[in-house]
């Protein structure tokens, strides 16, 4: 249905140009564009001119932004890269590692240098606390 629309589309366009030049063939104007003065120039190339020009510029406009939004996003990404290679989880634990099981002490490790791992709520924010139960709970035991 959309190639069908686009192709629909495309052909009214060429339609409608085929029909300006031909309405307007035997037209002709002066051109003035401050340095040079064209005369008799045919109007149908003064408008297709004018529409090549601006496609041309709205292109250039279109590329400086697309450029710009693309040195955004690089910058935002080697920020990220260089943040997780400075960050380091200290929770992470090895899952094949040879002495991955039950240590002399009776806790689970996954280092093998012996080093405690910090707490664990000083590497992530604390959840907020909630006020209580609310009214009409169905978890709450009555």
């Amino acid at each position: 249905m959309s190639r069908l629309f686009g192709v629909v589309t495309l052909l009214l366009v060429v339609i409608g140009a085929m029909g300006f030049a031909a309405a307007n063939a035997g037209h002709r104007v002066t051109l003035s564009l401050g340095f040079f003065t064209f005369y008799q120039v045919p109007v149908t190339l003064v408008a297709f001119s004018g529409l090549f020009v601006g496609m041309l510029a709205m292109f250039a406009t279109g590329i400086h932004s697309d450029l710009k939004v693309r040195r955004i996003l690089r910058e935002r990404l080697e920020e990220e890269s260089r943040r997780e290679q400075i960050w380091i989880d200290r929770t992470q634990q090895d899952l094949f590692a040879e002495n991955a099981g039950v240590e002399s002490d009776g806790a689970s490790g996954g280092g093998s240098d012996g080093a405690k791992d910090p707490p664990a709520d000083s590497l992530a924010p604390a959840a907020p606390k909630l006020p209580g139960p609310l009214p009409g709970d169905p978890t709450q035991e009555e």
